[in-house]
């Protein structure tokens, strides 16, 4: 599997952006405000992945990967770079739309009493998509096991 290039997610993010600025414009009227459960929810998620960061890379440091029950199995950290790739690339859409309703929302909270109440969850809401698109890329990042030296196999 191959690692998820950087600037494809910012690129996600942006197409999002766009896309969701363009129905915002459009439809702001008919939309409901961002519930607070939506950066609570990005920021859990993006808490989860960064500790699953954490714990792998201890792992990796140490040389603990291999089949014993004390290691890390080879086969659980490829299902965790697979966590890791979907969190990158959820937290992009999610922060790419809420950016995109930012764009519409931050010039109108003088002028529009819901634009002005839907800011700060819209701001939060971005700053957990982008948690959420780091921690993802880091967990990525962090499983990506050596291998082992010297054609050994893995303990």
């Amino acid at each position: 599997m191959k690692r998820t290039n950087v600037s494809s997610v910012l690129l996600v993010g942006v197409v999002a952006a766009a896309g969701m600025w363009i129905i915002t414009r459009y439809f702001y009227a008919s939309m409901i405000n961002v519930p607070a459960s939506v950066p609570m929810a990005e920021f859990l998620i993006a808490a989860v992945l960064a500790w699953a960061a954490i714990r792998v890379s201890q792992r990796v440091e140490k040389h603990q990967i291999g089949q014993d029950r004390s290691q890390l199995n080879p086969v659980t950290a490829a299902k965790l770079l697979a966590v890791g790739k979907a969190g990158a690339w959820t937290g992009a859409l999610f922060g790419g739309a809420y950016v995109g309703r930012a764009l519409y929302v931050v010039p109108k909270m003088g002028e529009l009493v819901a634009a002005h109440d839907d800011v700060p969850l819209v701001l939060a809401s971005v700053a957990g998509g982008l948690a959420m698109s780091a921690a993802g890329l880091w967990l990525e990042r962090a499983c990506s096991v050596p291998p082992p030296p010297n054609g050994e196999a893995v303990r």
